[in-house]
């Protein structure tokens, strides 16, 4: 049996709950946010039954909303493998120990916005870079007596500049797919708020780490550090070979899973030849993750990591919020929403703002980038036409806010990676991420004062008059 369309107040009622509830969990309960899903889940399934859906059908939307996340699912399981064998081969214990002995703290925080950013680029994958350089920096960061959400904030912004701007990315390949747009001119289109966005970026990283220069950690304990990665692996230059071959490969445009496949087993071979250590070992770590015992607190809390079972929470988290959006998508709350946001606009001012404010909502609601994307992708497209605006912005402001604003939500699918690899609570990293803040406020006020707006060209409308004439 098919439902009806909920009202305002009905579609509204789901997202209350789950904002609510993850308010509450986050700032009283510390419960995590498994429950406020869940409790969204269920007002989600209560609307639909009062809307004439049959549990059947609800029960399809839970399951068709998870299948979206199973690709991301199985990368994610991938990365945890990347992250034990990588250190367990002693790469990024490699790349701790080189920017441990170069960086300078003057310049570490925007430098650690600035290589994440170039590395993610050209990877595609922000998930990947945040996993291995970004791994890296943390390290380097608290041996450095860095706060630690600042550099995550930084290793983020940098991370999602390059997922925004990758050719190789997918959310970058589904928002121009979304609109009938080209890839590339969407890519061109996107450097009038992403450039801006990044440079402010790291000046205010480099204004606000130069508070911490002057308590940054002496030389005495780099050092401690420095040696206790020596005592603990065989550092040597040419491990970057790994990371090297791995650029190659994304640079190559391989498919991404059987490339990342390829990554995880090198880092593990890596580890027979170089660390001298055994299949059994190799194994463990893909599984459980490396386990660090150098004595050294700094060294001990940031190499302990990796393996698919610390991908296990956070797995879970994305499946439950892909299954809330599920719901929400095919019970209307989602298209209820967007539609009475569309009816009250005016310009073309508001048709942007309303457009970021659409995707947060999403965003907020279900966590993922991906429905973050589509949706108001989907439901935006003919009134950018209307205003005789070409869908290029569409697809530009859609991923300010669902590609990169969604890490400013904190049971959001990458908000929640970040925090499970980084090691850092995402309520922490989140004011730091500078570029999640500025990429929408951009487009809201270019927006208004219709700077880079791109309008339909007079012959495109004049050829789309005529053939809805015909």
């Amino acid at each position: 049996m098919k439902g009806r369309e909920p009202n305002l107040v009905l579609a509204l009622i789901p997202l209350i709950i789950l904002i609510g509830a993850a308010a509450m969990s986050i700032f009283y309960w510390d419960a995590g946010m498994f429950i406020p899903l869940i409790s969204g889940i269920v007002a989600a399934c209560i609307v639909g039954k009062i809307l004439g859906y049959q549990w059947d059908d609800l029960q399809k939307a839970l399951s068709n909303g998870v299948s979206k996340a199973l690709p991301a699912v199985f990368i994610l399981f991938i990365i945890g493998t990347i992250i034990g064998t990588w250190i367990l081969s002693g790469v990024i214990p490699t790349l701790i120990y080189y920017g441990l002995a170069i960086v300078n703290p003057a310049f570490f925080v925007p430098l650690v916005c600035l290589v994440t950013g170039v590395v993610s680029l050209i990877l595609g994958s922000s998930f990947t870079s945040i996993a291995t350089v970004g791994l890296a920096f943390i390290a380097i960061g608290q041996g450095m007596d860095f706060p630690l959400p600042l550099v995550a904030g930084a290793v983020i912004s940098g991370a999602f500049f390059g997922d925004k701007l990758s050719p190789l990315s997918d959310t970058t390949n589904v928002a121009p797919a979304m609109v009938g747009e080209d890839l590339f001119a969407h890519v061109r289109h996107m450097l009038w708020d992403t450039i801006p966005a990044f440079i402010l970026s790291i000046v205010l990283y480099w204004i606000i780490g130069l508070n911490y220069v002057s308590t940054a950690a002496s030389l005495e304990k780099i050092r401690e550090i420095m040696q206790g990665l020596e005592a603990q692996f065989v550092i040597h230059p040419l491990l970057f070979v790994v990371p090297i071959f791995t650029l190659f490969l994304m640079l190559k445009q391989y498919p991404a899973i059987p490339s990342l496949l390829l990554i995880a087993a090198l880092g593990g071979v890596t580890a027979m030849l170089v660390q001298g250590s055994n299949l059994t070992e190799v194994v463990q770590a893909m599984t459980s993750g490396y386990v660090s015992g150098s004595g050294i607190e700094e060294i001990d809390s940031l190499l302990s990591n990796g393996g698919i079972n610390s991908m296990l929470s956070t797995i879970g988290l994305i499946i439950i919020a892909t299954a809330l959006g599920g719901v929400l998508e095919a019970t209307s709350v989602f298209k209820t929403i967007v539609s009475t946001i569309v009816a009250r606009i005016r310009s073309v001012g508001s048709l942007i703002l309303s457009t970021i404010l659409s995707t947060f909502i999403i965003a907020f609601a279900s966590g993922a980038q991906f429905l973050a994307v589509i949706l108001p992708a989907r439901g935006f497209l003919e009134t950018y036409k209307k205003f005789g605006l070409s869908p290029l912005n569409l697809s530009r402001s859609v991923e300010a806010a669902g590609t990169v604003g969604i890490n400013l939500v904190p049971w959001g699918v990458p908000a929640v990676f970040a925090a499970s690899v980084l090691g850092v609570p995402a309520i922490e990293f989140i004011p730091f991420i500078f570029f999640a803040f500025l990429v929408p406020l951009i487009n809201i006020i270019f927006g208004y004062t219709g700077f880079s707006i791109k309008r339909i060209p007079a012959t495109s409308s004049l050829q789309n008059t005529k053939e809805k004439i015909l």
